[in-house]
């Protein structure tokens, strides 16, 4: 099972790349960026740039992994852990045991 959320970018039958994080809620709740064109591809850059813009930042290292759905009409997807830019801080109490 993932670990969400989850950043995926999908050629969309739009015929354009778009970028969704997938926060478990209904897929039309997601945020969603979209590129605007086929090709290129859009670099590493431009999704860690298009995360950012949609208050993500990449969990861990920044390699994206390569997939396809299954049946008929295949599409090729990337995918990579998220985490939200605004994550909450745990923050000691201050001062010693009551």
């Amino acid at each position: 099972m993932p670990l969400l959320p989850e950043a995926r970018m999908v050629l969309h039958a739009s015929e354009t790349w778009k970028l969704y994080v997938v926060t478990g809620y209904e897929p039309r709740d997601w945020p969603v960026h979209s590129f605007g064109r086929v090709s290129p591809v859009p670099d590493v850059l431009e999704r860690v740039a298009a995360l950012a813009a949609l208050g993500y930042a990449v969990r861990g290292g920044i390699e994206w992994k390569w997939d396809a759905t299954t049946g008929p009409r295949r599409r090729l997807f990337a995918k990579i852990s998220v985490r939200p830019l605004t994550a909450p801080v745990a923050v000691p109490p201050v001062g010693g045991a009551a």
